[in-house]
């Protein structure tokens, strides 16, 4: 079989990472040869790497690997919470050491992507609705405790999400909630060992009394704290709290999941659960087109970058959706197909891109749009 100049791939990435595995296998059988596959310990020892013109370059995560951690963080234990301002600076420093090749990821993009203020600002900027937010773009410092709660006070914020501005996987994210006489509890992963190392744990735990609370809060601030406002989620089935991860690939929602939890943090491996597709866009009712239309917005404000995971928020009732987060390597949802009239049906996510880009390469015929309903608002709630 011929393959044209462009039809050749190559991936940084971690080489035993299941991400890289299910990329390649998705290459493969679009019967193009296998990507060739840069380890990031390579791009970080080296200080780069090179692309040919003909190749299409795939950036994945750096996350799962203990050397390039280390290496990224600063520290041996891939459980801890702190080195977040190191990673990030390191991270996109390293992206920008690639060089040549035709980019799915733009290193601008990857700058606002793993900032969270900033991308809370980019995204609050474009009219994408979003929680509201004090330290929204970035220009508010959060020191510590003190500062978490005069911004609460300030802006009418009873219960709040705190959020390591750099962190993934729920890494340090507190959720705080106060009440009358000074009476406030956090519910959190975040275990503080021995010595005052921080570490994410795979069991969410409560914390109780503003001295305890304020001590865990001054121990993250280092972290660059983003402040949100608590934003209270539908339910779905027995009571659980719900958002969704919705995958976009070139502009179209193509791949969704529910997740739910009976905590604030839906993440699975802290004990969340996936929930029912069916049972959500049914509770959406005609909303749910305008839930995808939402994260197609969002994932607009990244146009370098072919995917994007969208995290949403559906309000209590399902009638109304804000963007909690997007994520640049939001794309690991394995076996998952895609969405009835995405252009993606029977593709996983990672076939998804690699026909996006074959469609970028060689336009045959513009896919039809979904039909979309009414325009997403503001988010106030």
């Amino acid at each position: 079989m011929h393959h044209g100049p462009t039809d050749r791939y190559a991936v940084v990435g971690n080489p035993e990472n299941r991400r890289v595995t299910l990329f390649t296998r998705a290459v493969r059988r679009a019967g193009l040869p296998a990507p060739r596959v840069v380890p990031w310990t390579d791009v970080l020892r080296d200080d780069g790497a090179g692309f040919g013109s003909g190749e299409t370059v795939r950036i994945d995560s750096p996350g799962e690997n203990a050397e390039v951690d280390r290496i990224l963080r600063g520290v041996d234990d891939p459980t801890r919470v702190e080195g977040g301002p190191r990673w990030y600076a390191r991270f996109t420093a390293a992206v920008r050491t690639l060089r040549g090749g035709v980019r799915l990821d733009d290193p601008g993009d990857l700058d606002v992507l793993f900032d969270k203020r900033r991308c809370h600002g980019v995204l609050a900027a474009a009219g994408v609705p979003v929680p509201e937010s004090p330290t929204s773009g970035g220009g508010t410092a959060v020191r510590g405790w003190e500062d978490v709660r005069s911004l609460m006070e300030a802006h009418g914020m009873p219960r709040v999400f705190l959020k390591p501005a750099h962190g993934s996987s729920a890494s340090g994210v507190v959720a705080v909630e106060t009440a009358g006489r000074g009476r406030v509890r956090a519910t959190t992963s975040v275990e503080t060992a021995a010595g005052g190392a921080l570490h994410n744990s795979l069991r969410v735990r409560r914390v109780t009394g503003e001295r305890e609370v304020a001590a865990l809060v001054d121990a993250l601030a280092p972290e660059r704290l983003h402040v949100e406002r608590w934003w209270p989620k539908a339910s779905l089935g027995d009571g659980r709290a719900a958002d969704l991860r919705v995958v976009v690939v070139a502009g179209r929602a193509t791949h969704a999941v529910v997740r739910t939890s009976r905590s604030p943090m839906t993440n699975l491996h802290l004990g969340g659960q996936r929930g029912d597709l069916a049972a959500a866009v049914a509770a959406a009712g005609e909303n749910w087109a305008a839930a995808l239309e939402t994260a197609e917005r969002a994932a607009a404000c990244f146009p370098g970058t072919l995917c994007v995971g969208v995290d949403l928020l559906p309000a209590v009732g399902w009638q109304r959706f804000a963007v909690a987060e997007v994520n640049a390597f939001g794309d690991l949802l394995p076996g998952l197909t895609g969405l009835p009239g995405s252009g993606a049906e029977g593709l996983d996510t990672y076939a998804a891109q690699v026909a996006a880009v074959r469609q970028r390469r060689h336009p045959r015929q513009v896919r039809p749009r979904r039909e979309h309903h009414a325009r997403s608002h503001h988010a106030t709630a």
